[in-house]
């Protein structure tokens, strides 16, 4: 009898040992604002039982791929519109599990300080992924630079371009790389988190950027077998949450903006 008291009462702290440890989540996100972010809230996880861990990752391709191949739970910092492009390119099925904040996407030039002042024949640097050259596009031609075959088109390249009076230069390249070839160009539009690595001040520096109706946010994004999982439940919740909202604020000056 009292071995099989002994045994129920091992059986059952190791039941509740096993309940109480937490549940690990691997995230990808790239450096500036994201892993911020999530470095903000993993004390506010760990207290609600989930491990974060941050794997942080300079280009945009390899935090889908790695989630896609399960080899991370999730990632954060990608739009709506580069994650659909990425499916229907790469065959994948990642999914959004919530909207957390907006960078607005800027051009910024060492030699000029307006559009105006853009010579015929300027040189603009651009990203060379689909939905970041469409945005990037859109932005210039509601700044009068240019105009689209299709004014609405996301996923514009320089190839669906209808007039183009400067007779701009288009320089392709991965967002990365973008910063690095600033002193290079006349106009370098450059995502936002790549901007703040490069230490520029979007609200500051930037001769065109986008409002704040921008209606690209930046998505945590998984797996439909694990956006639905308590953990995941609980990051999207901490990443919505009030201490969040303030951070950004205070942290980034409107150079990210909340989406909740």
């Amino acid at each position: 009898m009292k071995k099989a008291l002994l045994f129920t009462a091992l059986a059952a702290a190791l039941t509740a040992g096993m309940a109480n440890a937490a549940e690990k989540l691997v995230v990808a996100a790239t450096p500036i604002p994201h892993a911020e972010i999530l470095e903000l809230i993993k004390p506010t996880l760990a207290k609600e039982g989930v491990d974060l861990e941050i794997k942080v990752f300079t280009d945009y391709v390899q935090p889908n791929v790695q989630v896609a191949e399960k080899r991370l739970d999730a990632n954060y910092f990608q739009t709506k519109p580069y994650l659909d492009n990425f499916n229907k390119g790469k065959g994948t099925d990642l999914v959004t599990v919530v909207g957390v904040h907006v960078e607005p996407f800027g051009g910024y030039s060492k030699k000029y300080k307006s559009l105006a002042e853009l010579p015929d024949g300027a040189t603009v640097a651009i990203p060379n992924e689909g939905s970041n050259s469409g945005r990037a596009l859109l932005l210039l031609q509601k700044g009068g630079l240019l105009t689209l075959k299709d004014p609405t088109n996301a996923l514009a390249t320089p190839k669906d371009i209808a007039t183009n009076p400067k007779h701009l230069k288009f320089k392709e390249l991965e967002s990365a790389m973008l910063p690095r070839v600033l002193d290079q160009v006349d106009l370098d539009m450059i995502n936002t988190n790549y901007a703040l690595e490069a230490k520029l001040n979007p609200a500051k520096d930037a001769l065109i950027i986008e409002g704040a109706d921008s209606p690209y946010v930046n998505f945590l994004v998984a797996r439909p077998d694990n956006k639905d999982s308590d953990a995941m439940k609980k990051l999207a919740a901490a990443l919505t949450s009030p201490e969040v909202k303030a951070f950004i604020a205070k942290k980034y000056e409107g150079a990210v903006l909340p989406a909740f």
